[in-house]
């Protein structure tokens, strides 16, 4: 039987990847008792060294591929939909497409943020063979500068590549906000990546510590037409950035360690990357229990926050249980860091 043309593959496997995101709606919908989605850091240590950014540092060693796969083996049994891999830089970890292909052996969705650098068609293809399923690259600016060199000029023919090889979804992310000097360069960053077939999306920067970064007139104007470029993908759920970018906070219920996890390097499970700390309990001693616990507690930084992926996994529960427990004390310091979501 003749193996069928890329097009036409390319539009088996979205649509195999469909079903299996309605899946995990519906799998939210019907229990509250396991996360929607983990991010997990393979390796602290990036290539770049953006302005912005303290997210990373230049000398980690990758976390053990055993470690790795212990990690993934014990969000499967918390029954995890999503397991994102960042950093860092992803890309760096010498054993990144065991990783990914143990989370898809053990029947979760697999997704990067990566910064884009060191993706050439071979290494795209090993990502096809290992089983991704997302891939995100935020780009900061037309043309690189002292702030960040994550730009369209030099990222560009990545992005071609990526429209010629990859059988996995991508996201282009571009930004505004914080020390971005040009709110134009999102529009010229959203428009190619729509030209290319894949999805875009817009991101405020947030400071240390994931909270509120009113946007001024240009960059809120630059916002809203982002926000009309492309609206078929899932993390088109952002409405919560409406307030953000008018200076304003937010009503909500973040579900912050029971359907969203972050676990750092170390493999303790914290709230996210900007409240590292809390609750720092490591993740094999995770349990259902912590999950239902989290699940009630009211998070203080919720206001203000602005980090997208927790906003987002947190709509499904909005209409249900009142959080009634108050936010426990951090068990260790936590670090002040910069993310772009």
């Amino acid at each position: 039987m003749p193996k069928p043309s890329p097009n036409r593959r390319r539009r088996l496997l979205a649509a195999k990847r469909r079903i299996r995101e309605f899946q995990m709606i519906a799998k939210g919908l019907a229990s509250t008792d396991h996360p929607i989605l983990a991010h997990i850091i393979p390796i602290r240590r990036c290539n770049l060294a953006c302005e912005y950014c303290n997210e990373y540092d230049d000398f980690s060693k990758p976390v053990p591929l055993e470690a790795m796969k212990s990690r993934v083996d014990h969000l499967a049994r918390l029954g995890t939909s999503i397991v994102t891999l960042s950093g860092g830089e992803p890309l760096l970890h010498p054993e990144l497409d065991d990783i990914i292909a143990h989370i898809r052996r053990r029947r979760m969705i697999a997704g990067m943020i990566t910064n884009g650098y060191l993706l050439v068609a071979e290494r795209i293809q090993r990502l096809n063979r290992a089983g991704l399923d997302h891939l995100q690259i935020s780009i900061d600016n037309v043309m690189p500068d002292e702030v960040s060199k994550k730009s369209l000029k030099v990222l560009d023919r990545k992005l071609q590549l990526l429209a010629e090889h990859a059988e996995f979804h991508v996201n282009i992310n571009s930004v505004v906000g914080g020390g971005i000097h040009n709110p134009h360069d999102a529009l010229v960053v959203g428009r190619r990546a729509v030209q290319l077939g894949f999805t875009s999306t817009i991101g405020i920067i947030h400071d240390g510590d994931g909270q509120l970064r009113p946007l001024g007139d240009d960059e809120r104007e630059v916002f809203l037409k982002m926000k009309e470029l492309d609206k078929r993908h899932y993390a088109r759920f952002n409405w919560f950035q409406n307030n953000i970018a008018n200076g304003q906070p937010n009503d909500w219920r973040c579900r912050a360690g029971a359907r969203y996890l972050y676990i750092c390097e170390d493999g303790l499970v914290h709230y996210c990357s900007q409240q590292r700390g809390t609750p720092g309990v490591p993740l094999e001693k995770y349990t259902t229990e912590d999950i239902r616990r989290e699940f009630l507690t009211e998070k203080g930084c919720a206001p203000n926050c602005t980090v997208s992926c927790v906003h987002q996994v947190s709509y499904m529960d909005h209409w249900r249980a009142p959080q009634t427990i108050r936010e426990p004390q951090p068990q260790v310091a936590a670090r002040q860091l910069v993310q772009i979501e």
